[in-house]
């Protein structure tokens, strides 16, 4: 794997890469993530290194290591500092689907005049395009624009990295978030085609906006969601 290049060290880095992958159901409650040694080959470290991401994903309470029978996981639920909702993603985790991300694009862009990218965050912003499959499928296109501030970002560590951990290490947190929700079936060709839908097929429409502690807007995204292929489901706990 190509070496990591965030700002954090790289237990940290490796610890965040596999909250990631449990949190998607690519390591299902109850199975064992990879050894250490297959850890220490994907991720070209030492042991010590990958001891220590292990050590503070159990800390965190996603893994357990038992004494010769690999590291457990025993959790795929991330800790919301904004809400006791879960995520959507960890809904169809916990009920048995699988999901993986793509990157597909990012790059700091000029925005266009009249656009929703311009109007909200002027000439400049950085826009990250992934796609996500449910259970092998294309299931979600999200296209997300972020403010200047996000312009350190290292892209290269899109491909493997949360976005907010990501921002996070910028020290940019991200304290309000504000959705909205429609219905399109008429939307950009390159999402059609991404998610292996003709065009004129109904999505839901998914705008969110996120803001810091000063309620400045840090980034603006847009998602297209295939709900023939699944519902976009939410779950209240009492």
């Amino acid at each position: 794997m190509k070496q990591l290049r965030s700002k954090k060290p790289l237990y940290a880095q490796i610890a965040s890469i596999v909250k990631d992958r449990i949190l998607h159901g690519v390591y299902p409650v109850g199975t064992n993530i990879p050894s250490e040694p297959q850890l220490e080959q994907e991720f070209q470290v030492s042991k010590v290194t990958v001891r220590n991401a292990i050590k503070e994903l159990a800390q965190d309470g996603y893994v357990e290591k038992g004494s010769g029978k690999g590291t457990k996981v025993i959790r795929n639920t991330s800790a919301s500092k904004l809400s006791k909702l879960k995520r959507f993603t960890e809904v169809l985790v916990e009920d048995g689907h699988q999901i993986s991300k793509q990157l597909l694009f990012a790059e700091n862009v000029i925005n266009d005049e009249g656009t929703t990218a311009n109007q909200l965050f002027g000439e400049r912003c950085l826009r990250v395009e992934r796609l996500y499959h449910l259970n092998g499928e294309p299931y979600i296109h999200y296209t997300h624009y972020l403010s200047s501030r996000a312009s350190n970002i290292e892209l290269s560590d899109l491909g493997a990295q949360s976005l907010y951990d990501l921002l996070d290490e910028q020290r940019i947190s991200i304290s309000k978030y504000r959705d909205e929700f429609s219905v399109c079936a008429t939307v950009q060709a390159y999402v059609t085609a991404a998610l292996h839908i003709e065009a004129g097929t109904p999505l839901l429409k998914r705008s969110r906006y996120a803001y810091d502690e000063s309620d400045e807007l840090i980034e603006y995204s847009e998602g297209y969601y295939h709900t023939e292929r699944h519902p976009y489901v939410v779950n209240y706990d009492v």
